[in-house]
Formats: C-alpha cells, sequence, structure tokens
C-alpha cells in the first residue's frame, strides 16, 4: 500500500502516473473516451482521468502493474500475448483492466456481449479480432464467466 498527498484537482489518472510512476496506466484521450486509463477502484472499473484522485481515499486501487502476482502474468496478460491482441500496445493495459472485469461480473457469453462490454475502449490499430480472442481464451480455458478478479 502507498499513500501520497494530491490537491484536490488532480486526477487519479496524474497521481498514478506522475506522483506514484505507475506508468503502465496511459493517459489517451484524458476525456473519458478512450479507455485507455481504465483501473480499478475497490475492484470496479473506472477512467483514471474522469477521478479525482481524493475521492480515492482509502479505496483500493489496482493498476496493470498489479494484475500479476509479481512473477507470473495474469491469464489475460499472457492471452494478449499467445493471440497478438496488441500492436503498438498503447491501449492494451486499459483493454486489459477492462477484459478481466467484465469476465469476472460473466460478461462475455459471446462474441457481441463482449465487444459490447469492450466499447468503451478504443484500440487505435484495430486489434479487435485479436482482443476478442484473447478474451475469448480466457474465458475457455477459466470456465464461465473467466477468472476471478476480484482475488
Amino acid at each position: 500500500m502507498r499513500s501520497i498527498l494530491v490537491e484536490p484537482r488532480v486526477s487519479l489518472l496524474d497521481a498514478l502516473r506522475d506522483r506514484l510512476d505507475l506508468t503502465g496506466v496511459k493517459k489517451g484521450c484524458n476525456q473519458g473516451a478512450c479507455g485507455a486509463c481504465t483501473v480499478w477502484v475497490d475492484k470496479r472499473r473506472v477512467l483514471a482521468c474522469l477521478t479525482l484522485a481524493i475521492t480515492c481515499e482509502t479505496r483500493e486501487i489496482t493498476t496493470i502493474e498489479g494484475l500479476s502476482d509479481g512473477v507470473d502474468l495474469h491469464p489475460m496478460q499472457s492471452a494478449f500475448i499467445s493471440q497478438d491482441a496488441f500492436q503498438c500496445g498503447y491501449c492494451t493495459p486499459g483493454q486489459i483492466m477492462s477484459a478481466v472485469a467484465f469476465l469476472a461480473e460473466g460478461h462475455a457469453a459471446d462474441d457481441d456481449t463482449i465487444r459490447e462490454w469492450m466499447s468503451g475502449n478504443i484500440c487505435r490499430c484495430a486489434a479487435y479480432p485479436n482482443i476478442r480472442a484473447a478474451i475469448r481464451q480466457v474465458r475457455d480455458e477459466a470456465g464461465t464467466g473467466g477468472p476471478d478478479a476480484t482475488g
């Protein structure tokens, strides 16, 4: 657990990247439209660019850096690699954080459902077919609903 002092106007995104050096979370549009900054607050997906850091006091924040166990990649990270689900990789952390969360919520019945639940995450390289393949891989290997993101 890490703590910092921030001014009330500082976004969670800027606090994570600029104050805590957690650069896995990406600043994309900085307007909540692209999903590149997706992190978990108390195990729920949020857009860090639209969240004030001060509102996260005493809450658990998880970024892509905290997804693996420190040794082995999370199954979704491995699936993104095996399915070639990224090109430039810029959106990848946000895509993975969203994918793990909605699988844990049981929202990956088929490609249409996956597409709908990933619609808030934009990939400028259009790697969507490979991203959906990675999500299906994790869903199918873990059984219905995917691995538990909530630990």
